[in-house]
């Protein structure tokens, strides 16, 4: 009985959960260096916080316009072998990206040329990882710690990459960063390749595109618990989680610092979504996820407002620190209430609405929100930011509170796997 019960790391017990985990991470980890290089050296030749903002609108735009046929590719073909093609055409990617910026002959609209490439692979890869975390799991009970460490593999890679990229950088040259990033694609790409998966059986029934398409809008529009938190995250994404575009000003303009001080800046951002990742993984079934949500949402808003207001370094850390676990919270929680509650054969397409949300709004509002920069400076951006999370907060109270006049309550977590 000891075995069966609930631990932290539960999800480890799959092997080819352990795998894809460890692959990804250090994936991730060379990803974010290539992220946090890009940013740095766009705003270190053209100091202007718009182009930060044109820079993330090239990199994710891209995934919004084709993230509802990578929803449709995910339903419709074999997820593994569709991942091991977007992994391979990021590595190519990156290889690109690295000789270009080595060669010390590039400009930036080529380096923006190959953020949109990445964007446009992202719009397959992103509605593929998620479901296919189904299908590494042979437990269903460990589903719901596989999926919070899976939503959070991201926020742990942010914690080690932009550190590693501000010494990088400092050291060697947004190239070096680059071309690690380019060899890190060998550790997901070695672990993809040791599974050991059930054959892969199609599905008896292909419809037209328009077909997947309009079913899939159907069945968003009549489930309302999975589009009221997506329409929750396309909000986020377009007026506050763009705040990490404004990060390269406050490293080099309010702090007074380099590249590394940058690094540092998403390390300890990534360091508050590592313990946001823990929290999650070790949360009860029977606590309420969309309270944690709801309270989530406060605190990053917050914490937005008092980071903008901090000159004091190791002090605003600290504030860095919180926003990164709400916000990991937040992100998470969305993505996994998002999962439990869709249908099996609607999970890749669901996801790719959740693609949308986030690739279509998010670099929208980064666009705006360097604008806004332009005008009033990066820290009045990032207090308004904090405001009107704080705002979003108080519009979804009733939605993540609970519906208190009908006595309805929210289906424990496991319960709700199992049910799917």
């Amino acid at each position: 009985m000891a075995k069966d019960k609930p631990s932290t790391f539960r999800a480890f017990r799959n092997r080819n959960y352990a795998l894809y985990f460890s692959g990804q991470g250090v994936s991730l980890i060379g990803t974010w260096m290539q992220r946090t290089g890009v940013s740095w050296m766009v705003y270190s030749i053209t100091h202007s916080s718009l182009m930060l903002g044109v820079t993330v609108f090239a990199s994710q735009f891209p995934s919004f316009l084709f993230s509802l046929l990578g929803g449709i590719v995910s339903d419709r073909y074999n997820r593994y072998n569709v991942l091991l093609i977007t992994q391979i055409a990021s590595l190519i990617q990156a290889v690109l990206l690295a000789i270009l910026v080595l060669s010390h002959h590039f400009a930036i609209w080529q380096i923006l040329s190959l953020s949109v490439v990445l964007g446009i692979i992202n719009a397959f890869d992103v509605p593929v990882r998620q479901p296919l975390v189904h299908e590494l799991v042979n437990n269903p009970a460990d589903l719901p710690n596989a999926l919070a460490f899976n939503s959070s593999m991201n926020n742990i890679a942010r914690l080690v990459g932009p550190a590693l990229s501000g010494i990088v950088l400092l050291k060697f040259g947004a190239g070096i960063c680059f071309l690690l990033n380019a060899l890190s694609f060998v550790a997901v790409l070695v672990s993809l390749l040791l599974m050991k998966l059930k054959p892969y059986v199609p599905s008896p029934v292909k419809k037209k595109i328009n077909s997947d398409l309009k079913e899939g809008f159907i069945y968003l529009k009549n489930t309302s618990a999975i589009g009221m938190v997506i329409l929750m995250l396309s909000v986020l994404s377009l007026l506050v989680l763009p705040y990490n575009t404004l990060l390269p000003v406050f490293a080099k303009v309010i702090f007074k610092g380099n590249a590394a001080t940058f690094g540092y800046i998403n390390s300890f951002i990534g360091l508050g979504a590592v313990a946001g990742a823990m929290f999650l993984a070790s949360v009860k079934p029977s606590i309420s996820l969309k309270r944690v949500l709801l309270i989530n949402t406060f605190i990053f808003g917050f914490s937005l407002m008092l980071f903008s207001r901090i000159s004091s370094f190791p002090v605003a850390m600290l504030f860095a620190t919180i926003g990164g676990f709400a916000m990991m919270a937040q992100t998470t929680i969305c993505i996994t209430l998002i999962q439990v509650n869709s249908d099996k054969n609607m999970r890749g397409r669901v996801m790719s609405f959740v693609a949308m949300a986030y690739f279509g709004m998010l670099p929208l509002g980064s666009l705006l929100i360097g604008a806004i920069s332009q005008q009033i400076g990066a820290p009045g951006t990032m207090f308004f930011q904090g405001i009107t999370s704080l705002i979003i907060a108080a519009i979804f109270f009733k939605f993540l509170n609970g519906d208190t006049k009908t006595g309805k309550e929210e289906v424990p977590l496991e319960e709700e796997i199992l049910n799917n």
